[in-house]
């Protein structure tokens, strides 16, 4: 057996198309979805993550802009600069990319107004989403599930192991194969016998940043494996997943890069319109 590639870059073309007929249509309303992106500091990948979105964006008639901030931002400064783009009403969505340099804590992404929060970060959207009634669904999450989908990959009743449990990406994606009928696990650093329970997986999500936690021989014949990690080994992007070793034994499997990441990108993009949408109702 071979997996079949799940391609996140070939899906986030075609949705891709769909936005820029559905941005020219919002401005033919006089509607311009507008997202503001908040970097602090100078941290090299998320530069790079911040430079791919913004010129996403750009590309499918999006008004794009960064807000960057200094490393040594003050919570109290950073909470001021969150209020004015809360505030501003030509701004539909923005984002505050993390990781935040420093200690600032979990109230920074609370202040983000609900209405706003493209990222899906905030704890009312985080709420709705488990109460099955999402205003934004966070992009990772949503990117996964729209992979799945498109591959026709059925999930009623099938056993679903999230490995990792962060509110960004584990509990929201197990939230989201949860309330599609799925039996879902959630592994995390103190799961024992790991292997044993992703061996039982259907549909196995591999999100913890640890490059090839996930060998073959912890892989149902015939399962779905997604791959969100993201590592660097000796100068080559590698995800959580053992893609060589895991690709002859699963159905489908995402590739590092290529898979999951264009999606995110891709599922921001969509949120930003969304937000622009309902702004004018």
């Amino acid at each position: 057996m071979t997996a079949v590639i799940l391609d996140g870059k070939a899906l986030s073309e075609k949705i891709r198309k769909g936005l820029i007929q559905e941005v020219a249509g919002l401005k033919r309303k006089g509607i311009v979805p507008h997202l503001s992106i908040v970097l602090a500091g100078n941290n090299p990948a998320s530069e790079v993550y911040v430079k791919s979105k913004l010129s996403k964006a750009v590309e499918i008639g999006i008004k794009a802009e960064l807000v960057r901030l200094p490393a040594d931002v003050k919570g109290k400064e950073l909470l001021e600069k969150i209020k004015e783009l809360n505030q501003d009403k030509r701004i539909t969505g923005f984002i505050v990319q993390l990781p935040l340099p420093g200690k600032i804590d979990h109230k920074i992404l609370e202040s983000v107004s609900p209405e706003k929060d493209v990222d899906g970060f905030h704890p009312l959207n985080a709420g709705l989403l488990a109460a099955g009634r999402a205003r934004f669904i966070p992009a990772t999450p949503k990117g996964i599930m729209r992979l799945l989908e498109e591959y026709k990959i059925k999930l009623e009743g099938k056993r679903a192991v999230v490995v990792g449990r962060s509110d960004i990406v584990g509990k929201p994606v197990a939230m989201l194969l949860l309330q599609k009928d799925c039996t879902v696990t959630i592994c995390h650093s103190k799961t024992r016998d790991l292997a044993e329970i992703t061996r039982q997986a259907d549909i196995l999500v591999a999100a913890v940043g640890k490059a090839g936690l996930i060998t073959g021989d912890m892989v149902k014949e015939g399962a779905a494996v997604v791959d969100v990690g993201t590592s660097s080994v000796k100068g080559k992007l590698v995800g959580d997943v053992d893609f060589e070793g895991v690709k002859g034994k699963a159905g489908w499997i995402t590739p590092v890069p290529g898979g999951v990441g264009p999606m995110t990108v891709a599922m921001l993009l969509e949120n930003t319109v969304q937000a622009a949408k309902q702004k004018t109702g």
